[in-house]
């Protein structure tokens, strides 16, 4: 079956799936039965958050649970929560003081449920939204509106939890901001260049700002300003107030700012710089030290002071998020210098995993960013994270449990679910350490919602069942009781294999970027085609593939070897994971199978990406020997296993073509549009054939005139 290009987004755009109620389960003794006689109770003078809380679970019973309930108002919601008989009581602890008088956390929630009555009372209305969620995911996973009798108060363990939008760049409709709230994310990154100025054009910042804040999402700016002065210069002031000032005059309501190096340099005085932004760094002069924003300058905390005060003038609860990302790989003593000179008031976030120096057998990698291979915590993280305890400044970490990292650019999420709980023990570990508060849980590509989606949501609120008992129960929700167990060995094998991917650079910009639609370049040059309207596009893929070398790794020469021999062994237990949920889907109700396929797809397209990325190293490897080879004869047998592997490789390209066909959301990426759709497939097909038929031969012609 097709879909259409962007056809994913309808199917983004449906927050309640329809008709999950299965007809064969049956109401246990103890359990509770929500029917048509129930109706939904908020009171007289709730907020409009709350009163979309009740609407939206009136929409989730109609829709999956075929159950039609009416809503109501009360002026006395704590008399209701008594008496009232077949209700579902929504409100706060100020409305019912008897139920919330113990929730102290923001966006906690008690919930007590009786044979006939239902009440949900939240710390505050965004609580009381959580806790009507918490609902729906109860009887998602018993597929059917039964309750078991409860009294059970809950919490969550990180906020904010902020993420990018998987709809598109900077794209926020109410069904993708209802979606984010249902998976317990309270926070919506928007990147801003201006005043309704991102850099795909015009949005209305304070519109997204107000229906954000009805589904209980903040909003933070994520800074692509530019800062020009120095805080030094004697109009510092007013430049800022210009720009960092403007913003938050126009726009009071954003929650906060990220700054991060790369997006918001400013010309530092510090020595170890270069002084300059980066892109005015003159192009014909060699670069010996690093931008500002690639180094811990000393000056950076009067940098911040600066801003601070100037978005402070606006809204003086707005936060200041300072990001690290840029320059983890300094020496520490540096690096933990700017931390304890950092201003009051800043909050530091730190990403999670990235720049730890790895052994795999004798070489050494550099892990890059980002990657969920490696759970956490990095060197660079621990070192600033005990920085900032001893500080007392509040901490956030880049985790991208939003289900998605760097590791295969073009896929929605990645289903690794025991590595991704890794990753959750590690974040909560370091919560318990250091006092983790807040993550960022997507970059640029996005949050999509998955069964990883859900997992991360049961870990981040206490108390909440094993992760063991989550993943069972979603798989038998998702795939039927009679597949379940083949789904959960093919998870753990897909676990598994993503252990065995190694994050490099030229892999990640390279073919793991965009997966079978990578080219293989002989000598000629290519650019992949992409879409004029993206951000990024063809910008952040680099297709002239060669090993980026760096003193804190091993050579490219002595590293591919080891990490095609690695990735060969994830190529392996993918498609074995593959093969026991194509059994699965086998075996799973017909209802329930577009779905089951599409994670299949997803699985299939994942081992081609593995498959590309170990031919382009093969590739690469053969073109050194070729080139350093002046033996016609030598030389035409590594050319025969070119031929060979570019065979193969087109192989893999055709083979990938109704796996995006079948699912939209394959090959795309919010910054780089789509980059493997079977157009590309096909523009890399014609490529790699040209470079059989033409390259090789005009090599061969050359060859055969050295006697």
């Amino acid at each position: 079956m097709m879909e259409r290009k962007y056809g994913f987004r309808n199917r983004l755009d449906v927050v309640h799936k329809p008709n999950r109620r299965d007809p064969h389960v049956q109401l246990q003794d103890d359990e509770l039965e929500i029917t048509d006689e129930w109706r939904i109770v908020i009171g007289e003078h709730a907020s409009e958050l709350l009163a979309m809380t009740a609407e939206d679970l009136q929409d989730y019973l109609y829709r999956s649970m075929n159950v039609s309930v009416r809503l109501a108002r009360m002026s006395d919601l704590a008399q209701a929560a008594q008496s009232a008989n077949n209700v579902i009581i929504l409100g706060t602890k100020a409305e019912l003081p008897e139920y919330g008088y113990a929730l102290e956390t923001a966006r906690s929630y008690r919930i007590v449920a009786e044979q006939n009555r239902i009440v949900v009372c939240g710390h505050e209305h965004r609580g009381a939204a959580q806790g009507g969620f918490y609902l729906e995911d109860l009887m998602n996973l018993r597929e059917a509106p039964y309750l078991s009798p409860q009294d059970i108060s809950r919490e969550p363990l990180f906020s904010p939890r902020m993420a990018h939008s998987g709809w598109g760049l900077d794209k926020y409709p109410d069904a993708h901001l209802n979606a984010m709230a249902h998976a317990g994310i309270d926070a919506i990154l928007v990147f801003v260049k201006d005043v309704d100025c991102t850099p795909e054009g015009y949005l209305d910042f304070n519109h997204l700002i107000e229906r954000a804040a009805l589904y209980g999402l903040d909003v933070y700016a994520y800074s692509y300003l530019i800062s020009r002065k120095h805080p030094d210069e004697p109009d510092a002031e007013d430049y800022y107030d210009s720009t960092y000032g403007k913003l938050f005059a126009a726009c009071p309501g954003f929650k906060g700012v990220i700054l991060v190096g790369e997006s918001c340099e400013f010309p530092s005085k510090d020595p170890n710089t270069t002084g300059m932004l980066r892109l005015e760094w003159p192009a014909d002069k060699p670069q010996t030290k690093p931008s500002p924003g690639w180094w811990p300058c000393t000056d950076y905390p009067q940098w911040l002071s600066l801003l601070k005060k100037t978005v402070h003038k606006h809204n003086p609860e707005a936060e200041i998020v300072f990001w690290t990302y840029n320059w983890g790989w300094a020496p520490e003593e540096e690096r933990l210098k700017l931390i304890h000179a950092l201003p009051e008031g800043i909050t530091l976030q730190v990403t999670f995993e990235m720049f730890e120096q790895i052994k795999h057998e004798s070489v050494t990698n550099v892990c890059v960013d980002y990657t969920v291979s490696f759970a956490g915590p990095g060197k660079y993280f621990s070192s600033e994270a005990a920085a900032a305890k001893e500080r007392g400044i509040k901490l956030y970490t880049m985790s991208n449990t939003g289900g998605m990292t760097w590791d295969i650019g073009v896929i929605p999420y990645e289903p690794f679910p025991h590595q991704w709980v890794k990753r959750h023990e590690a974040l909560l570990q370091a919560r318990a350490v250091w006092g983790l508060s807040g993550l960022m849980e997507s970059h640029h590509f996005g949050w999509w919602p998955s069964f990883v989606s859900e997992m991360t949501k049961w870990n981040y609120w206490r108390p909440s069942p094993s992760y063991e008992e989550v993943l069972a129960s979603l798989a038998r929700r998702d795939f039927g009781p009679d597949a379940e167990q083949d789904v959960l060995e093919a998870w753990k094998l897909w676990s598994e294999a993503i252990q065995y991917y190694i994050p490099t650079n030229e892999d990640q910009y390279g073919p793991f970027r965009v997966g079978p639609s990578y080219p293989l370049v002989f000598k000629k040059p290519v650019q992949i085609p992409a879409a004029s309207h993206a951000m990024f596009g063809n910008e952040i893929v680099m297709t002239t593939y060669e090993p980026q070398e760096s003193e804190r790794q091993s050579l490219g020469i002595a590293r591919f070897p080891v990490e095609i021999r690695s990735l060969a062994r994830m190529l392996e237990l993918m498609q074995q994971g593959n093969e026991r949920l194509a059994a699965a889907v086998g075996k799973t109700p017909p209802a329930k199978q577009e779905d089951a396929a599409r994670m299949l797809g997803l699985g299939r397209f994942i081992a081609a990406a593995v498959q590309t990325t170990l031919n382009v190293k093969q590739w690469w490897l053969l073109k050194q020997q070729l080139f350093a080879e002046p033996s016609s004869l030598k030389a035409e047998l590594i050319l025969k296993q070119m031929e060979a592997l570019a065979e193969a490789e087109i192989a893999n390209a055709e083979a990938a073509k109704p796996l995006v066909a079948a699912d939209s959301r394959l090959g795309w990426e919010p910054s780089m549009d789509y980059m493997t759709d079977v157009e590309h497939l096909e523009w890399k097909i014609r490529q790699v054939q040209s470079v059989v038929d033409s390259e090789f031969a005009a090599y061969r012609k050359a060859l055969a005139l050295t006697e």
